[in-house]
């Protein structure tokens, strides 16, 4: 219901030619909803500023495609008012043909812009930042760079931080807010104003959850990016952070959830992209499902013996499993957070083993009442051995929920280690693991404690 007043407001405000009196988010699913042409024509009625404002907003759907119905004219005076940063994310994903269209319509300065953020891994602190920065020489006075800041603001992403540079070897040395700025002498020297402390930075390659966690740690708006000698290269503001944090967050959980991260909005991938992001995957589950099979088939005389130890074999799994996901989810998290690194993973093999034996001591305490209850009142006969039968179980399901927290919490770091994501270590792909080897421990458990009574 929102949702349709949603569109009934937006679609009022367009019939009234007031769209751009909307907030950018808002134009954004206004325009997601037309097609290519009709949202042209709706972006051709804006004024520059919020065009490229609309351009610039990362919940636009199809960016490229609204380009591209553009007239060249007025697409290259949108490309040549939107951010740096924006313009390169765009000119990444996009394909060819409209790529080496729009590429023609870039002025050299922005060409230039692009090609250089272009280079960079695209996970890493250099893709994310912008080149639209202040920065003023520390031979400046305060009143200069208030000046300058006033001359510049359109035309800079963020002013909120004001970069202190030297004036002969261009390298960075201070880092001065609006805040300190404003309240400071306007006669006395820039540098005299900000902090004492070194600015906080980061190099082009560094990681972007790196980047994430050094803005949230050191409470920041903006972290520079510097080059091997303290050259400034860049931002990255605190806003495109949150935005490729949600990506990464949204590529995680489908990670672990057992298939490839959807690179487009749940409603707008096709049929066949669908089925091809989730059908590998599912086959490899599937097929890793079958030694589950195997094993039961190696454990067939067993089975045949004692057949009361099937009714147990989902207890069991899931148990493993469970456990399993359960350490796999804490260790991914740990390892994105920097809480934790490859070498650490003694401490953690340490800290697993016991708690995995104390929860499967848990669940083996409840395993061996549920059976003694079924027994004792009735609901169910397990057979003379029953004791025995509880015992089994009890036992199996200590040693396989020590197995499943140890497996799953070293899972993350052998996939890290292999220099693949740890979240590949998904829920679905630990549980089959565990489930494998669960039934061999199972079997073997109940090979040892039921031999010359039921085997």
């Amino acid at each position: 219901m929102q949702d349709l007043l949603d569109r009934d407001r937006l679609a009022s405000h367009d019939r009234s030619g007031d769209l751009g009196a909307l907030h950018v988010a808002d134009i954004a699913v206004h325009l997601d909803a037309l097609s290519p042409a009709e949202a042209a024509l709706a972006v051709s009625r804006l004024p520059l500023e919020r065009a490229a404002a609309v351009l610039d907003h990362p919940s636009l759907a199809d960016p490229t495609g609204l380009l591209a119905a553009l007239e060249p004219s007025a697409a290259a005076a949108i490309l040549d008012a939107m951010a740096a940063d924006r313009l390169a994310d765009l000119f990444r994903d996009m394909e060819e043909p409209p790529r080496k269209r729009l590429t023609a319509l870039l002025t050299p300065e922005a060409r230039a812009i692009v090609a250089a953020l272009l280079v960079h891994p695209v996970h890493s602190a250099g893709a994310l930042m912008t080149t639209e920065f202040v920065s003023v020489p520390a031979s400046w006075s305060v009143g200069e760079t208030l000046r300058h800041i006033r001359e510049v603001e359109s035309e800079r992403e963020t002013i909120y931080a004001i970069y202190v540079l030297d004036p002969v070897s261009h390298r960075l040395q201070r880092s001065v807010s609006l805040r300190r700025l404003i309240s400071g002498d306007p006669e006395a020297p820039v540098g005299s104003v900000a902090r004492f402390e070194r600015p906080v930075t980061v190099l082009p390659q560094v990681d972007r959850e790196e980047v994430a966690r050094l803005i949230s740690k050191y409470d920041l708006l903006a972290i520079p990016v510097v080059d091997e000698k303290n050259h400034m290269l860049g931002i990255v503001t605190v806003d495109d952070v949150i935005d490729a944090m949600t990506e990464e967050t949204t590529e995680d959980v489908h990670k672990f959830g057992g298939m490839e991260a959807l690179d487009e909005p749940y409603t707008r991938i096709g049929f066949l992209d669908m089925l091809q992001k989730r059908a590998g995957w599912l086959a490899v589950l599937f097929l890793s499902e079958m030694l589950t099979a195997s094993a039961m088939q190696h454990f067939e005389d067993e089975l045949e013996k004692a057949v009361v130890l099937t009714l147990f074999i989902p207890l069991i799994m899931s148990s493993g499993g469970n456990s399993g996901s359960q350490a796999t989810s804490l260790i991914i998290r740990a390892l994105a957070l920097g809480e934790l690194q490859l070498k650490d993973w003694w401490r953690v093999a340490l800290r697993e083993a016991p708690t995995g034996l104390a929860l499967g001591s848990f669940l083996g305490v409840i395993g061996i009442a549920r059976i003694a209850l079924w027994q004792q009142t009735g609901i169910y006969d397990y057979g003379p051995h029953w004791p025995l039968v509880a015992l089994t179980v009890g036992l199996a399901l200590v040693a396989i929920v020590t197995f499943g927290s140890l497996a799953g919490s070293m899972l993350p770091f052998a996939l890290k280690r292999l220099g693949f994501d740890p979240a590949s270590a998904s829920a679905p792909f630990v549980a089959t693991l565990v489930d494998v080897s669960g039934l061999v421990i199972y079997f073997s458990v109940a090979t040892l404690v039921l031999s010359g009574t039921l085997l």
